[in-house]
């Protein structure tokens, strides 16, 4: 069985285990349909499409052009490139739902941080602050960059102040607590990665 799929967050609970409280994040997984599938040498190349289905007229004309082979009117596409299996007998336009997880699984979870904005040291690279009295001026500055006359430059790399987050993560090992078959959830131990109603890429 082919273990990707492509799910929304929901956000994070916690279920019982015993008298154990498992953090847990929520998945919400619309089917995915098979975009396209081919045989590699030692791996196999899937495109899933994801999300709710649009009209016709709000998808461009070379995704719709696609993904009409696969009788489908879900715009979103990932790809996915996973080790070669034998037991793979999908085809275009079969659709892979939460029931190709069960539970105890690990998987691997990718998604996009929450973006931060332009932030400064301290709270981008955990900085120590200054001295706070008597006129310091140096409170949550970086302090100083330079070089003396050899080579009179910053070097590149130096952690400075810029964007923060909005960058795409990976987390493995990620282990399966539940899986909600009837309402087409997965319950996933431990946070991952984005803001509530991103979308999660889930590799088995």
């Amino acid at each position: 069985m082919l273990k990707v799929l492509i799910g929304e967050k929901i956000g994070m609970t916690q279920l019982f285990s015993g008298t154990q409280a498992v953090p847990t994040s929520v998945i919400r997984v619309f089917p995915n349909t098979v975009l396209k599938i081919e045989k590699e040498k030692e791996k196999v190349c899937v495109a899933l499409t994801y999300g709710m289905p649009k009209k016709e007229n709000k998808i461009k004309k070379p995704i719709l052009g696609q993904i009409k082979k696969a009788k489908t009117l879900q715009d979103k596409i990932k790809e996915f490139r996973i080790k070669l299996v034998e037991d793979v007998d999908l085809k275009i336009g079969d659709k892979v739902t939460v029931d190709s997880l069960s539970v105890d699984d690990k998987v691997e979870v990718r998604g996009v941080t929450k973006g931060r904005g332009f932030q400064g040291v301290i709270k981008r690279h955990g900085f120590s602050r200054g001295p706070e009295t008597h006129g310091s001026h140096h409170h949550r500055r970086l302090g100083s960059i330079g070089m003396c006359s050899f080579p009179a430059r910053v070097l590149k790399g130096k952690k400075m102040p810029g964007r923060m987050g909005g960058v795409q993560v990976t987390i493995k090992n990620l282990k399966v607590v539940k899986v909600d078959i009837e309402n087409n959830l997965v319950y996933l131990k431990g946070a991952v990665p984005g803001a509530n109603g991103n979308f999660i890429a889930i590799k088995g």
